[in-house]
């Protein structure tokens, strides 16, 4: 059994969080680029493409999102309080048939997932597209612009500064990133090692944990079979195991793990300020270059370009979200098809079979509250934040297009991000 223990599922149940603003960023963006594109009636089309297309993609997660909840109550108030039932009567051909009616679920939303991903890779290429003709026509209208004063080199040379830094914040949150996936590593390898039993050990080679409490929980092994998230894990296995050597080392890995959430929280909160820096000054900039002799819309044409940048950035962030949910499923199913082997053990081990479920229930309960908060922002983007495709920027006064642009921008500058938090060890 303890060969079958792997615990993948190493993210919070609350993973949906850090994706909340996400929607709203990428509809201002695009609202923004659109203001900006007055005078390019080209470009104004092709974004006003790429948008919809957007807006389609969005509409598409909402109904996956959506189907991903209907499962998830399926199986909290049909499969799992059967499971239940036929541990309690000691029905293991029934359980199997439970887990094979689970496997046909699973396996469809999985293949509807995997869809939905390659479909954000492949508009992520297009508006990559569209980046690259923006760039070109500014190329080409900026050919003869004049030299830059002293004060916009000035301001330049704070962007560069911006730009750096922003670089170096990048690589903090990259770098925290792989700290935390190696402590939730360390954390898998040493639940796995207190969930085997004597005989799994034997002819394996030396383990760096075989000193700590010498005890051995095999329970451990069917909690990690079921339950999917790991701080449920913990939680359930600190309360289970009763050597104080396990207790203090779980809740000593739970603060670490903690720790660089909030670096990876106050990163994140540092890379976003400087993005809104950066932008204010390449405002600063570009109205520089206005006043230098370049017409609005040619200046205006690099912050398009930063616009769709950033909509890129945020879209591999939604595919990387949906990457998540496929990867969580797909761990689910191999624990759903693990639990196959157990059944045989179901009167010796009824107890932990039903606290297990119990466990499993809840956070399948959360998953599906998690994909009802995500399925919401997509709603509501879907519906309201693309009306502004209905009104060309050329049709506004110049009073009206600077109102209008100040408020999208004020609206993007307040967005901030919501980095989930490590729940403490109870």
């Amino acid at each position: 059994m303890a060969d079958k223990v792997a615990i993948t599922s190493a993210w919070s149940a609350d993973f949906t969080q850090e994706l909340l603003p996400s929607a709203e960023r990428v509809a201002l963006l695009y609202h923004l680029s659109y203001l900006c594109l007055g005078g390019f009636p080209k470009l104004e089309r092709l974004l006003r493409e790429r948008a919809v297309e957007t807006q389609m993609l969005f509409g598409s997660s909402e109904a996956l999102l959506l189907k991903c909840m209907g499962t998830s109550d399926n199986l909290v108030t049909s499969l799992l309080p059967s499971l239940k039932v036929a541990v309690e009567k000691n029905k293991p051909i029934l359980a199997q048939k439970i887990l094979d009616r689970a496997k046909a679920w699973i396996d469809e939303i999985i293949q509807e997932v995997k869809d939905i991903v390659n479909r954000y890779e492949k508009h992520n290429s297009d508006v990559a597209k569209s980046t690259s003709d923006i760039i070109t026509e500014k190329e080409e209208t900026e050919k003869n612009q004049k030299l830059l004063t002293g004060e916009m080199a000035a301001i330049q040379q704070v962007v560069d500064g911006l730009e750096a830094n922003l670089t170096k914040i990048n690589k903090d949150i990259a770098d925290n990133e792989e700290k935390i996936e190696q402590k939730n590593a360390d954390i898998q390898n040493y639940i796995k090692t207190i969930s085997v039993t004597k005989d799994d050990t034997k002819g394996q080679e030396a383990n760096p944990w075989a000193d700590l409490g010498g005890m051995c929980h095999p329970e451990v092994a069917v909690v990690a079979l079921i339950v999917p998230f790991i701080e449920s894990i913990i939680r359930f296995i600190s309360k289970m195991v009763t050597a104080t050597s396990h207790k203090n080392n779980l809740k000593t890995f739970q603060i670490g793990l903690s720790e660089l959430m909030d670096t990876q929280r106050r990163l994140k909160e540092q890379e976003w300020d400087i993005q809104n820096k950066l932008m204010d000054n390449q405002l600063k900039l570009a109205k520089l270059k206005i006043e230098n002799g370049q017409t609005p819309s040619v200046a205006y044409l690099d912050e398009v370009q930063k616009c769709l940048s950033r909509i890129q950035q945020i879209l591999i962030e939604l595919q990387k979200f949906w990457q998540k949910i496929r990867a969580l499923l797909d761990t689910l199913r191999g624990k759903t098809f693990a639990a196959e082997d157990s059944i045989g053990y179901l009167e010796d081990m009824k107890d932990i079979f039903l606290k297990s479920i119990t466990t499993a229930e809840e956070d399948w309960t959360r998953f599906g509250q998690c994909c009802k908060r995500a399925e919401a922002i997509f709603s509501q983007q879907g519906a309201n934040a693309y009306k502004f495709l209905e009104i060309s920027p050329t049709s506004l006064s110049k009073e009206a297009w600077q109102i209008e642009y100040t408020i999208v921008k004020e609206k993007l500058e307040n967005i901030k991000p919501n980095s989930p938090s490590q729940p403490a060890l109870q």
